[in-house]
């Protein structure tokens, strides 16, 4: 699980089984998108010129389903594609076995274009740190804004989401864990479930 996927409170009766709690559904992240989706044409004021990257794993299939979302408004097509973060984070003495993902970049590129970078959950900051020294050796955006699913708090650095689908207050005992169809499995079960990690291992 990616490390900046962790965040907020879930009910005692839910985390004794280690199931945690369901607080974004199906449903529930199918309207947060859409109205991030809505909030990105309101912002930029329209499609043209817009780059949608998403931050491996999860934040890929976000930036897709955001840009689907966009051209069923608008009638455009916005380019998406993935950046990898791995070799710029600042962790990478302390978690070596990282693997690397494809960085993918539109064919039309990212100069002079707003560029919006999606991902799952937002928390210290150091992935989107990360994000931005990657995406300054790729091209020179005119614009770079910040798409999340979840923002959880906790920041460590001076970096704040343009777009956010939910706000989830939490404690660092919290996880959160995103569930795609697109990454874990085709069941269709799309979810944010959170844990208290402060009481797994504990049931007998």
């Amino acid at each position: 699980m990616p490390t900046h996927d962790l965040v907020p409170g879930g009910s005692s009766a839910d985390e004794s089984t280690g199931s945690g709690r369901i607080v974004l559904d199906s449903q529930d992240i199918s309207r947060a998108l859409t109205r991030i989706s809505h909030e990105i044409l309101e912002r930029n004021k329209t499609a043209d010129d817009l780059v949608l990257l998403g931050l491996p794993t999860r934040g890929v299939p976000l930036a897709k389903r955001i840009a689907e979302k966009i051209q069923s408004v608008e009638g455009t097509v916005v380019p998406v594609g993935a950046l990898d973060v791995t070799m710029y984070r600042d962790d990478l003495k302390s978690h070596p076995t990282r693997s690397p993902h494809k960085t993918e970049v539109p064919s039309g590129g990212i100069d002079g274009k707003t560029v919006v970078l999606v991902d799952d959950v937002l928390y210290s900051g150091r992935t989107i740190r990360a994000a931005l020294d990657a995406l300054a050796d790729l091209g020179r955006p005119a614009v770079v804004r910040l798409a999340v699913l979840v923002d959880r708090g906790h920041r460590e650095l001076p970096i704040r989401a343009d777009h956010v689908g939910k706000n989830l207050p939490s404690a660092r005992t919290e996880r959160v864990s995103v569930r795609l169809r697109e990454t874990d499995g085709a069941d269709g079960a799309d979810e944010v479930r959170i844990f208290d990690t402060s009481k797994e291992g504990t049931a007998q």
